[in-house]
């Protein structure tokens, strides 16, 4: 085998011609001279053939795959044509993809690396900066949508938003319940970015839409019932139990300031406040009223106790959190049942919070009970913005949310990036 062929190997090249191999003491290089077979100039952003303009900024390098130790890179022309869509831009090279500074090889292995390995090791194993990979993902990460379509055959549907950053910036995220792939994400929170998705989506996708299951929110309510009338829209327990545990915190609240004698919460102060005996167990009571029953230690068991003796009112309000609960554990036709009951329980407890807890319940009643009647939730989407929180903390020190999309799709989405010549 020639030394040229073994180079051509070597690096992963195909359609190139390899005119020549040197080592550039200066930058510490191996740099390899190459040039695209005969085939005519294509535009860099379609792949159209298109006429030549001119020679762009002449000669330029490209950061390939180190070879062992060595750093290597590519020299060759960058001429410039004329596209009939694009206009002028920079001609299609076959090794990099456009507008990069790192050849296709390099581009997967990085991206690769970014989705399985920790943001020290990509940043020292392949020598670049932390801000360069992030630019790489979203390349990688848009030669892949435009390979595959990760709207097609969607039948059931979760949406949720995440927050990314502080300040309340959040993402609008898509996942397909059938695959568990995330589908679809998006910086923002409100009916224009998720207009945004059922616009992609196109009418016909739409229609063979059956299922969604959300929060409740009333922007994601409004947007699917303009999109998607024909789906049934599913509540997501988890959110519906919230509710009531915040209504439960409300009463908690209540019930410990009349503990205190009514005396206002020092904000500020910097002295131990000190509270009335009996508030104190009520204070501390705070997660045992929280968690689930079977979670429960046995001294969180023994305050639960505590305020089903001392505390009526903060006893029927946990008694109500946990009935709501119930609800979703039965499903089906007796959940709609014991939803009944509770509504009516809710309705006459003489706790305000809970009334109108009861009301709120009723406005979302007609989701909740297709939730029962599904079994459709927001799990897998919780479970999958779990994930991509954890990938926020990997993709601290990106000024925009388009890397992080990248990565969360690279990971999540169901079409990984290869390693080159696997």
């Amino acid at each position: 085998m020639r030394n040229i062929s073994v180079w051509r190997r070597v690096l992963g090249l195909e359609s190139t011609v390899i005119e020549g191999v040197a080592f550039d003491e200066e930058a510490d290089a191996v740099v390899v001279s190459v040039r695209p077979r005969k085939g005519g100039s294509r535009c860099g952003r379609c792949g159209r053939r298109a006429g030549r303009y001119d020679r762009g900024e002449g000669r330029r390098r490209w950061r390939a795959l180190d070879l062992g130790t060595v750093v290597v890179q590519l020299e060759g022309d960058a001429p410039r044509v004329r596209c009939p869509d694009h206009g002028v831009t920079v001609a299609q090279v076959p090794w990099a993809r456009h507008g990069a500074g790192h050849t296709r090889a390099f581009d997967d292995t990085v991206a690769w690396l970014a989705v399985h390995c920790s943001k020290t090791a990509v940043v020292e194993l392949m020598r670049v900066a932390w801000r360069t990979v992030g630019a790489i993902i979203t390349r990688v990460s848009a030669d892949i949508d435009g390979t595959v379509d990760r709207l097609e055959g969607l039948r059931r549907i979760g949406v949720d938003e995440i927050s990314y950053k502080r300040n309340h910036r959040y993402l609008t995220v898509v996942i397909d319940h059938d695959r568990g792939r995330l589908v679809w994400a998006a910086p923002g929170r409100d009916e224009a970015t998720l207009e945004k998705f059922f616009t992609q989506l196109g009418p016909d996708r739409r229609a063979q839409i059956t299922h969604i299951s959300a929060d409740s929110a009333a922007w994601i309510t409004r947007v699917v019932d303009r999109n998607c009338p024909q789906a049934t829209q599913c509540a997501d327990p988890f959110h519906v139990v919230a509710w009531a545990q915040e209504a439960m915190d409300l009463v908690r609240r209540q019930v410990w300031n009349e503990a205190r004698g009514g005396r206002p919460q020092p904000v500020g102060s910097g002295r131990r406040v000190l509270h009335a005996p009996r508030a104190v167990p009520i204070m501390r009571a705070r997660y045992a009223l929280w968690k689930n029953p079977e979670h429960l230690n046995a001294n969180q068991r023994s305050q639960l106790e505590w305020i089903e003796t001392t505390s009526p009112k903060l006893w029927r309000a946990y008694q109500l959190k946990e009935g709501l609960r119930l609800v979703f554990v039965v499903k089906g036709d007796a959940g709609k049942e014991a939803l009944d009951h509770w509504l009516a329980w809710a309705s006459r407890s003489r706790l305000v919070a809970f009334v109108d807890l009861a009301r709120r319940i009723r406005r979302h009643r007609a989701h909740i009970e297709a939730t029962l009647e599904h079994g459709l939730s927001n799990a897998r989407t919780e479970s999958l913005n779990t994930k991509i929180r954890l990938l926020t903390r990997v993709a601290f020190g990106y000024h925009s949310p388009e890397p992080l999309i990248a990565l969360a799709m690279l990971s999540f989405g169901g079409h990984q990036p290869n390693l080159p010549g696997r």
